[in-house]
């Protein structure tokens, strides 16, 4: 693995001749966040490097997660008759969530300012925010946790999924379009989410308990938002961008299989890891839910930044996956009845040989 080289000559070439271009057209990002960030970016010295700044808010956005795994491990902590999370802990992470939200919103503006945008760059911003995904939803979670007034890991289970298909559409869009389409939805969550985790140490966790409007609870509340966003405003835009394109002849593929070959490696995720959990003689999901979502999350994210490099290069995207090979026979082996103990085992020995693939990945895509 250590001779393989992820990047090939005709995607070096490709780089050569990249360009940025991208459309941010929220209004909330428009009007008050990029006014904001204007201003922010002008306190950092013109030495930093934009790339610091990038995996800055990238290590907060870990640092929350391992934080609430610490007070939250098996996200009961918000559940009544549970100890909670301490009233500090959601001060903490609503502000470095908010903060590594700024950090993603100023390194470009830092690149731009000091003429050192490169696709290098871009590729390391986006490769990051495509595995902060998991981080981000998982950490969110705590504020309801499951049990009778959260939801069950499960349906979290579903709701990651959303975001990340959320994620990876944009992406999609720019492999056919040439043009990043930013999403509304993600300016709204950070911002949304970063006011809740305060008002959670204000209010604290037992006030989510209680009804939203009649008999609905806040934690429908907080699934019926992330369906819709991704039914009602991603998936929509995504379309339009897509057909605008196709009408105006500026498609970059023209078949239909090279439209749609970005979606395959991250729907077999989905099929292996759902029938994953479904198949599980130890139910696997219900025992380390925490582990099971990092999991799925750090393959989805190799698989983005597969795609990201191949827009970015004008090559084509690869139909599969190869970290998709062992999770197959991993699932393989759970259908046949592996012991339960072993299936434990199992997880833990495939996310830390994705984790170490993905780190792979990036140490020697950075390099290039």
């Amino acid at each position: 693995m250590t001779g393989y080289e992820y990047v090939t000559p005709e995607q070096l070439a490709g780089f050569d001749k990249y360009k940025y271009s991208a459309v941010d057209s929220n209004p909330l990002s428009l009007y008050v966040m990029h006014p904001f960030w204007n201003t922010v970016v002008k306190v950092f010295p013109t030495w930093l490097a934009p790339n610091l700044i990038t995996f800055s808010g990238f290590l907060l956005v870990v640092f929350n997660f391992l934080l609430m795994a610490y007070f939250d491990p098996d996200f009961y902590a918000s559940a009544p008759g549970h100890k909670h999370v301490p009233d500090w802990v959601w001060i903490v992470v609503g502000i470095l969530n908010f903060t590594a939200y700024t950090l993603d919103g100023v390194d470009g503006k830092q690149a731009r300012r000091t003429n050192s945008s490169t696709p290098l760059g871009e590729l390391f911003d986006h490769g990051l925010d495509s595995w902060s995904c998991v981080y981000f939803v998982v950490t969110v979670y705590s504020i309801f946790g499951r049990g009778s007034t959260g939801v069950s890991v499960f349906v979290l289970y579903l709701l990651l999924w959303v975001v990340l298909f959320s994620f990876i559409l944009s992406h999609w869009e720019k492999y056919n379009t040439g043009i990043l389409f930013l999403p509304w939805g993600y300016d709204l969550s950070q911002v949304t989410i970063s006011f809740v985790y305060i008002v959670t140490a204000v209010v604290g966790v037992e006030a989510w308990y209680e009804p939203f409007l009649f008999n609905f609870l806040y934690r429908d509340l907080f699934t019926a938002m992330i369906i819709g966003c991704a039914v009602c405003v991603t998936l929509p835009m995504s379309f339009l961008n897509f057909y605008r394109s196709y009408k105006n002849s500026t498609l970059k593929h023209n078949s239909v299989y090279e439209v749609m070959v970005p979606f395959f490696s991250p729907c077999l995720l989905f099929i292996l890891s759902t029938a994953w959990t479904l198949w599980s003689p130890s139910d696997i999901l219900e025992i380390h839910p925490r582990i099971f979502y990092f999991m799925v999350g750090t393959a989805f994210a190799n698989i983005t930044c597969q795609l990201i490099v191949c827009q970015m290069s004008s090559t084509r995207c690869p139909a599969l996956n190869w970290l998709l090979v062992p999770l197959f026979l991993v699932v393989m082996a759970v259908n046949l009845g592996v012991a339960s103990y072993l299936e434990s085992i199992l997880l833990y020995t495939l996310t830390a040989a994705f984790t170490l693939a993905h780190i792979h990945y990036g140490v020697r895509v950075r390099k290039w």
